[in-house]
């Protein structure tokens, strides 16, 4: 007798690992990223137009706020804030479409990148610099547009579907013999 998984555990399964993937790949390009512009820009800025690649560092959170906190307690939130975030994911993965669970992925991969980051050092590496905007990193990008991805996909309406020979032809159309 084999133990088998049941289809809803494998679907959950291979949705964390998408997650897990994903995550793992942007925490470790920001990190590249951080690594390199340190070695490069130490003593340099370079002009790619509306973008310059300058290096900066972050003793707070978002825009330097909390940065007169003691370096442990900037660690242990933001360290708490994607447990809380991972712990979601894991929930969420289940349920959650492609989109979603690469979205996921990005904002994990950012905070555990910027964690592991603060963790060296207490700041956090900033190389991206548009003048107009304090300066950031791929991380806070990943993060971002994560976390607007994911808003996106749960402010738009669920598609009803019907289970008989309209909902075939039209899968957005509800029976009307439904109550």
């Amino acid at each position: 007798m084999t133990d088998r998984i049941s289809r809803p555990e494998t679907r959950a399964k291979s949705n964390r690992a998408v997650i897990l993937v994903a995550a793992v790949a942007v925490a470790t390009i920001d990190l590249a990223a951080k690594a390199v512009s340190e070695a490069r820009l130490a003593d340099s800025t370079v002009d790619l137009g509306l973008l310059q690649l300058r290096l900066g560092y972050n003793s707070g959170v978002a825009f330097g706020m909390g940065d007169k906190l003691p370096e442990a307690v900037i660690v242990a939130i933001t360290a708490g804030v994607s447990v809380a975030l991972v712990a979601y994911a894991w929930r969420r993965a289940p349920y959650a479409g492609g989109v979603e669970r690469i979205a996921g992925g990005a904002v994990i991969g950012g905070a555990v990148a910027n964690v592991i980051d603060r963790a060296r050092d207490g700041v956090v590496t900033d190389y991206l610099h548009t003048g107009w905007w304090p300066t950031f990193n791929l991380a806070d990008t990943f993060l971002v547009t994560g976390f607007i991805v994911i808003a996106l996909v749960h402010a738009r309406p669920e598609r009803t579907v019907v289970e008989d020979e309209e909902s075939a032809v039209h899968p957005n159309v509800t029976d009307a013999r439904d109550p």
